[in-house]
């Protein structure tokens, strides 16, 4: 039996649009441009690496102790947008796909760089579908680095070989094969070149072969 690892955000549920609102009313806040574009750079990347990128259009030099402020800004923000989530907000196929693969057999664990992991899968009824969950608060570096799919695949006592990524971000598959595990695309990783199984949608993980 195999072990999936699935990221959170774009895979399971959708919260992209929360976290643009977020970062966008910081940003506005601080006067500094962001939009869409800019945002489809954080995809991916940890909080820390996002305000980064945000920052860039800043005339302003941020200490430390200012970025850090402003990351548990645009999280406040965010908390505060993810209480309006509810389990409508997982496909049905997500929920049937993922009984499936646990009537066959198989483990599954959460692979998510989110410090926010637990408080939506409390929100959307999905806590209970998992056998580990490895997030942001247990790791040190974020995707492409495969810390955080090592330690889900560590936590349900798996090799790294024997697991399959379930992930929609580049960042994600790269972390993934850089961890020994086979990756399944979705979404924009459908069709990246390091995607092992590339997936229209989600119940095609029951079609990959042996599962």
């Amino acid at each position: 039996m195999k072990t999936f690892i699935f990221d959170l955000d774009g895979v399971l549920v959708f919260t992209d649009k929360f976290h643009y609102q977020a970062w966008k009313k910081m940003a506005d806040r601080l006067g500094i441009y962001f939009d869409e574009e800019i945002n489809n750079r954080l995809r991916g990347v940890s909080r820390m690496e996002s305000l980064e990128i945000i920052l860039e259009k800043s005339t302003k030099k941020y200490s430390d102790e200012e970025k850090n402020d402003l990351a548990e800004e645009k999280n406040n923000y965010y908390r505060e947008l993810l209480k309006s989530m509810t389990p409508e907000d997982v496909e049905p196929a997500v929920r049937r796909t993922l009984a499936e693969l646990r009537g066959r057999g198989h483990k599954l664990a959460i692979g998510s760089s989110s410090k926010n992991t637990k408080f939506i899968l409390r929100q959307t009824a999905l806590m209970d579908e998992f056998d580990a969950i490895s997030d942001g608060t247990n790791i040190i570096k974020s995707k492409p680095d495969p810390e955080v799919f090592l330690k889900a695949a560590f936590f349900v006592g798996d090799r790294p070989e024997n697991c399959i990524v379930v992930e929609d971000a580049y960042a994600g598959i790269d972390a993934a094969k850089a961890g020994g595990m086979l990756a399944a695309g979705i979404g924009d990783a459908e069709h990246y070149e390091k995607t092992d199984y590339p997936l229209k949608k989600f119940e095609d993980i029951l079609q990959i072969p042996n599962v």
